[in-house]
Formats: structure tokens, sequence, C-alpha cells
């Protein structure tokens, strides 16, 4: 994607740094919250999606607050009113030769955008609010916890430590905690974040909205751990005519949780038409792995093994008929067309795991995504998480991968449901039982039997499972195909009335003579 051009503005004395993108045929104005940095915007997936949607149907106009991002720093001796900041979204509208924009504004830009919109009805098309609210200490935070998080600013600024209160959901997101460091580092300093609070709590417009004329949209998240949400439903009484629409979720800023639904609903308000499915995005199964050292091996040797482990993955996601379709902080993700493809390859994968001496824990669920580019947006995330709840060694699938994978020969067992911050309902889950799929789903057992009821080949095959080796590399020893291995283990496991290969290798060792099985 080429780089977008950013320009200055001037409010005053001040500058406001700004960027236009898109061609729609009518402009919207996007009033960030907290804190915002125009170019950082583009490096998370969840606001680099955002942003293409909006522009997709009109000419957004995007720019950092005064105080924060590109713009001018404000004296933290003298703060600016709001009604100085409101000023700013006229001066990039000026700028950008928009004579009437509908207003975007979110979290702490609602309040900006409702005085905007109140002041220059005129230049006011429509009014969306998002996670807005009328008084600070009301509905965000009361002024001992102000107090309490200006400290952390002021002490922990550039580390991320603000993410929990903003994003809760995200907190064991590495890549993503990671990303809101820079985010706080590049968006303003200590002293500057200090100077912005401090700001937004004298923030209080509830007297105002009683003037808004324009149409205006309010989209609030249920369990937002911000901003309250009654904050929106306050605004939704006094605003004459105002509409306010509740979503799932528990994070925060715009940009997180389920945003093609938060653009969907912008869309289709400012549009007057249903959001157009993206055709672009199909149906797909997506596996998340991770690993992990429980034996603490030491960098070394632990970065050998990772890496080992990745040529494996890569190797046996190609053998499936997936693609890789990148990392993720500690984990790694493929794509395939069906989810029993996608289970197969799970189960081979955790034997190259314990081969090479690490961990794996993995997780696996269907839903749309793009075609192009790396897996984003919610069925990602899902997968994401279903790997991080898996414990050692497990496969932790949605109940769907089950449904859609009947009559594969997989087999499952009941693992629950998990709640997730962008779901109305808990999820229902799976695991796959470790080889079922290659025993009958339902035989009467057959009394214990003795080695000798094994052949020469299987009496081969046990032996080497004892040894600790896969069927990847049982097959390259005895010079056989892997299918052929997978076929002789049921049949051991079925001769010999056991549940697994761990099953198998004990018997091995518990029969084992001087010379061997």
């Amino acid at each position: 994607m080429r780089p977008i051009e950013t320009r200055y503005a001037r409010s005053g004395d001040v500058r406001i740094a700004y960027q236009v993108i898109g061609q729609g045929s009518f402009d919207l104005v996007f009033v960030p919250g907290f804190i915002s940095n125009l170019d950082l915007h583009w490096e998370d997936e969840g606001y680099r999606r955002l942003l293409k949607r909006l522009s997709a149907f009109s000419r957004l106009i995007l720019f950092d607050k005064r105080g924060t991002g590109l713009s001018d720093r404000v004296d933290t001796h003298h703060l600016p009113s709001l009604e100085t900041r409101m000023d700013d979204v006229r001066a990039v509208m000026d700028a950008t030769g928009s004579g009437r924009a509908a207003i975007l504004g979110a979290s702490e830009g609602a309040p900006m955008a409702m005085l905007f919109a109140a002041a220059y009805p005129e230049r006011t098309r429509a009014l969306v609010l998002y996670g807005g609210y009328a008084h600070f200490h009301k509905w965000v935070m009361p002024p001992e916890r102000l107090e309490a998080f200006i400290e952390t600013a002021e002490t922990s600024w550039g580390t991320g430590a603000t993410l929990p209160n903003f994003a809760p959901g995200r907190v064991d997101d590495t890549h993503f905690t990671n990303w809101w460091a820079r985010f706080e580092r590049l968006s303003a300093s200590p002293t500057a974040a200090a100077a912005l609070a401090r700001m937004n709590a004298g923030i209080d417009v509830r007297d105002m909205l009683g003037t808004i004329s324009v149409p205006t949209y309010l989209i609030h998240r249920r369990n937002d751990a911000r901003v309250d949400p009654d904050a929106s439903r306050f605004l939704a009484r006094k605003i004459p005519g105002a509409r306010l629409v509740e979503i799932s979720g528990r994070d925060h800023p715009i940009w997180t949780g389920d945003v093609d639904r938060v653009a969907d609903l912008i869309e289709e308000f400012l549009t007057g038409e249903p959001a157009v499915a993206d055709v672009e995005r199909v149906l797909a199964a997506l596996l998340v792995t991770r690993i992990y050292d429980t034996a603490r091996l030491g960098d070394r040797l632990w970065s050998e093994r990772s890496l080992r482990f990745q040529e494996n993955w890569r190797m046996l996601v190609g053998r499936h008929g997936g693609r890789v379709a990148g990392t993720h902080g500690e984990l790694m993700i493929s794509r395939f067309d069906g989810p029993a493809r996608a289970v197969r390859c799970a189960a081979l994968l955790r034997e190259a795991a314990q081969e090479i001496g690490v961990a794996s824990a993995q997780g696996v669920h269907v839903g749309e995504i793009e075609v192009r580019g790396p897996p984003t947006g919610l069925t990602a995330r899902v997968a994401m998480q279903l790997a991080a709840h898996a414990e050692r060694g497990h496969i932790l699938c949605s109940r769907l991968v089950a449904d859609l994978a009947a009559g594969s020969g997989l087999h499952f067992t009941d693992a629950g449901r998990i709640s997730l911050d962008e779901l109305e309902e808990p999820m229902a889950l799976v695991q796959v039982t470790a080889e079922q799929h290659l025993e009958p789903a339902c035989r009467p057992k057959p009394r214990p039997a003795e080695p000798a009821t094994l052949t020469a080949r299987e009496s081969e095959v046990v032996s080497l499972i004892a040894d600790g080796k896969s069927n990847a590399a049982i097959a390259a020893e005895l010079d056989l195909s892997e299918h052929t291995v997978k076929r002789h283990v049921a049949n051991i496991l079925l001769k010999l009335d056991l549940p697994s290969r761990a099953a198998a290798a004990a018997f091995s060792a518990r029969h084992a003579g001087p010379d061997g099985p």
C-alpha cells in the first residue's frame, strides 16, 4: 500500500496533522479518542481494516487532535478548552476543502463531535458517536480513579501499562501489547498524556445535547471496559431523534473487536444502504499453533528447536493442502479449505512437536477471512484465543469444526464452553481425540491380546512408537507411506485394545525381551 500523505492545517497558532483517503460521494471526518498517531494507525490490522472500510464509501478525513500524534503539543500549564479543540475540526475541514461532512466521534472524540454538530449544523451532514459520553467523571472515571490513571501514565507511559484500561481482552496478545506500547510513546509524551487526561476530565457537554439537530447514530459495546454503556443511553435520551445500537464486546477502542460490525453499522446509517458483502472474503478453516518450552532448554537450544519445528510446520501444512498464513507473535497461523485437513495437520504437528522435544497447543476455527493478506478479523482472533486456551498437547476446536467435519472419520469430545469478548453467547468447544480417527467408532472390546498377535511389521512399528518416533519418522525408517503406517497403528491399537500411541509404547516396554519386543 502506498504511503498516505500527511499535511497540516492551522488552527490558531497550532498545526493539526491530517490525512485524506478514499473517493466516496461525501466527506467523513473521524475525530479520534484519547491518543492517536496518523502514521502508526496503519501498522495495526484492526485500525487498518477500519480505515479501509470507512474510506470505501466516503472521502475519509483523519487528523491527530492537538497534543497528540503528529500535531503540535499543548501548553500543559494553560490547557485549551473543549471549544478550542473542537474548532480544530473546522480548521481541518477548511484545509481539505470540505464544506459539509458527516462527523464520527470515537470515545473522547465524541464530545468534540457533538460540540461541532451543535455549533456548525450547516456543516454537519450527520453525527455518529462510538463509545461516547457527555460527562467524564460520571461515565468514564471518578476523580480518584483518574489520579491513579495519571500516576500510571507519568511513571509507566510507553510500556503499554494503560492497555488494561482500554482493551483488557488484548493484554495476552504479545503483538498487540508491543504495538500499544509504541502507540503510547509515539502519540504523546508522559507529560502530554497526563495533560490530555486532565483536559478530558473537564468534559461536560450535558447542557448542550438538546441543541443537536442533525441525524445522530450511537454505537456502544455492552460491556465496554472504559466508558459505561449508560453514557450512550443518556445521549440517546437527550439528543433529539438519536438512535442507539448496542453491540457485544468489552474492549473499548473502535478498531478492536468486531471492526466489520462497527463499519457495517456506520455505512448503513450514512449511506442508507446495507453494507455490501466483501466479495474478497471466503470461508476457511484456520489452524493456530503455538509451541513453548517446558524444559527450560536455554536460549540457544530453544531457538534451534523452534526453528526446526517451523520447518516441519511449513512442510506439513503444504502436505495437507494448506497455506502458511504467517506468524502473530509466538503463534503460527495456517489456513485450509476444509476443517478436516486442518485437524489432521494439527495432529501431525502435535507429533512433530513431541519428537523435537517441545510442547504444543493448537486451536482450529472456521469462518470468513479475506482472500488477500494474512487472516485478520473475528475468525482469526477466535482461532488465536482457542490456541491460547488449549492445554499442552491439545487441539481445541469450535463446535462448528466438528459439525463441518462430520463423516470425515475424525472424532471429537466435548470441551465445554468459553466466553469471548466479541461473541454474545459462550462458544461451544470440542477437543480432538488422539488417534481415535483411526479406530472403530463403536465395537465390542475383545480380551487383551498377547504380543504374538502382532505381525512382524506391526511389532517393528510398535517398537518405533516406543522410541518416540512420529508416523512420518516411522514411514521414513521403514520405507513406507504415512498412510500405511497409520493403518498399522490402527491395527495395533485394535488388536491390543489400547486407547493411544502412548499406551502402545508402554505395552511395548512391558513386553520387551533382551533383544527387543
